[in-house]
């Protein structure tokens, strides 16, 4: 937008309490309401028949562990006020459906938030909150608001998110060499910034070497500064570009510099990574400073996977500066690098904005804490994965040998209760991140290198295809799993029997019906088999024992 605000729209801003949810018997109240919102886009759809699915996401992770939400709302004259990123609308007289995505961080948090995303009423469905007050509008300069994607799905729930799928992944083309990583991250198992330095690190790319990782990355505790986050007494977030070396490696820590440890990766076929926390002072104001040190580590490193983490964008300025940031480092390095964007605290971009420029660091969740239960994390893929790429998410496996003692006796669902192998095989349609130390490892988890060898030497193919969810949504005690489309005759298929009794199962997939397939085993312990699958794509899988699973290339017949 550029311009100068309306009068209406700067006084419907300074009134504005939300939407007034009190009896509405008249037009006239009705229009007053839906004026006190600007509107992106309005939709005029004939008839009366028509069904409405709202899916609303959730980030902060640190703090939400429901990350999904999906309702229906049938339409009526006086306006819904749907809260969510992605509309599903569908034609009950035709089958047919579309959807509108709102291009935006996660509800919650969106900058000038009118407290829904649409209004939706027989003949109308508006598009609403362009993140844009009209404090942040000028005359001269345009602001960038928030967007939205209308798309035409099919008749079958398929055809819909598969249009959906096709759109996101032409926004953000996948680069294998340089989006795909099985990275490590060792401030899983906690100890901070109090081990990491130069013979630590070079001790972990050996030891995660071992273990099949590609990516290794540095977190906070590498740079001379000490960030809020430190296990060390006087760290802030402020204030960082006061101490011109800040961002320079620690000379205590790391005495040589980081050649030695460029070098060790080097040798060992392990790419470095770094944290990078940006100065949040007055909205990013040090924007070009942090991009100018972005720019000087992938010259001088050669650096080029960043995790971006502490960003709070309070306000539209916060939010253009930011863009200004990664668009200039992407720019002076032509491209090269990649972002893991942190969503687990703060006031951030979510699942469907800024989502161009790299992958995103979903949760947090440790065993110090006991707040790593595998099927939590299976659960939250799960759901996320029907509506945006699961290879663009970075999922964590933990070291299940760590704090058995802060789990409940006998909980069921504790991590040491599964496999290393099933624990990794939940990452495998994500870019797993092993969250943990290698060098903390007993000697039985290198067994799961083989499990890792062959995940890599598929993965190419794994992660072409557009990931669906399939069976039922995991609960501890379901048979769930993953589908990835290669083509209309082949794919692969990641089925997990998690703790109950059944050695087969029906699992409804995305398989077309009455054509038979035949399902290779990649990796786990499922066995060679043929199947038809039923009217609705159900196929019968079979795995020996609870908490196992099986990799499966398919092809159609």
């Amino acid at each position: 937008l550029r311009g100068t605000p309306s009068a209406a729209w700067q006084e419907s801003v300074a009134s504005s309490s939300g939407p007034d949810y009190k009896n509405i018997e008249s037009q006239k109240d009705l229009n007053r309401l839906a004026a006190t919102v600007p509107v992106m886009d309005q939709l005029t759809l004939p008839g009366n028949h028509w069904k409405l699915r709202p899916v609303e996401f959730f980030d902060v992770t640190d703090r939400a562990n429901t990350l999904v939400r999906e309702t229906e709302y049938n339409l009526y004259r006086q306006p819904g006020f749907l809260t969510g990123n992605l509309l599903l609308i569908d034609d009950l007289t035709s089958d047919y459906s579309f959807f509108v995505l709102k291009e935006a961080p996660s509800s919650a948090v969106q900058l000038a938030n009118p407290g829904y995303d649409f209004s939706a009423k027989i003949g109308s469905i508006q598009t609403v909150g362009a993140g844009i007050l009209p404090t942040d509008l000028s005359e001269t300069d345009w602001v960038r608001g928030y967007g939205y994607t209308l798309g035409l799905g099919g008749t079958t729930p398929l055809e819909t998110i598969q249009t959906l799928r096709r759109y996101q992944d032409a926004k953000r083309p996948r680069r294998p060499d340089r989006d795909e990583m099985l990275l490590i991250n060792t401030w899983g198992d906690r100890s901070q910034d109090k081990k990491v330095g130069e013979k630590f690190t070079i001790a972990e790319l050996k030891q995660a070497a071992r273990l099949g990782v590609t990516h290794l990355q540095l977190d906070d505790g590498w740079q001379t500064g000490r960030s809020g986050n430190s296990a060390f007494k006087g760290g802030s977030f402020t204030a960082i570009h006061r101490n011109p070396n800040y961002w320079k490696p620690n000379p205590e820590r790391f005495p040589n510099g980081l050649k030695p440890v460029l070098d060790a990766a080097k040798s060992l076929g392990i790419e470095i990574g770094l944290w990078f926390n940006p100065s949040v002072d007055s909205s990013f104001s040090d924007w070009k400073k942090d991009a100018q040190t972005l720019i000087g580590l992938n010259q001088e490193y050669g650096i080029r996977t960043f995790k971006i983490d502490g960003v709070q964008i309070g306000d539209k300025a916060g939010e253009v500066n930011f863009r200004r940031l990664i668009d200039s480092v992407l720019l002076a390095t032509d491209y090269r690098v990649v972002f893991n964007m942190d969503v687990t605290a703060g006031r951030r971009n979510g699942y469907h904005y800024f989502n161009e420029y790299g992958v995103l660091f979903l949760e947090n969740r440790y065993t110090d804490w006991g707040n790593y239960y595998p099927y939590w994390t299976l659960r939250n893929i799960w759901n996320l994965s029907r509506y945006v790429p699961p290879q663009n998410l970075q999922i964590e496996f933990l070291n299940k040998w760590r704090n058995g003692d802060k789990y409940p006796a006998g909980d069921a669902f504790a991590p040491a209760t599964y496999s290393f192998d099933y624990l990794f095989a939940i990452t495998m349609m994500a870019q797993p991140l092993a969250w943990f130390e290698a060098t903390s490892l007993p000697a039985e988890a290198f067994s799961t290198a083989g499990l890792i060898r062959r995940y890599l030497s598929a993965r190419s193919d794994l992660h072409a295809g557009q990931i669906f969810p399939i069976g039922n949504e995991p609960s501890g005690r379901s048979w769930t799993g993953f589908q990835s489309i290669r083509s209309p005759k082949a794919g692969f298929v990641l089925v997990f029997r998690e703790k109950n009794d059944n050695a087969e199962a029906p699992v409804k997939t995305w398989l077309t019906a009455g054509k038979r397939v035949r399902f290779e085993p990649v990796a786990g312990t499922g066995k060679a088999f043929a199947a038809t699958p039923s009217a609705d794509g159900t196929v019968r899988f079979a795995l020996p024992s609870p908490n196992a699973f099986a990799l499966y290339r398919y092809t159609v017949e």
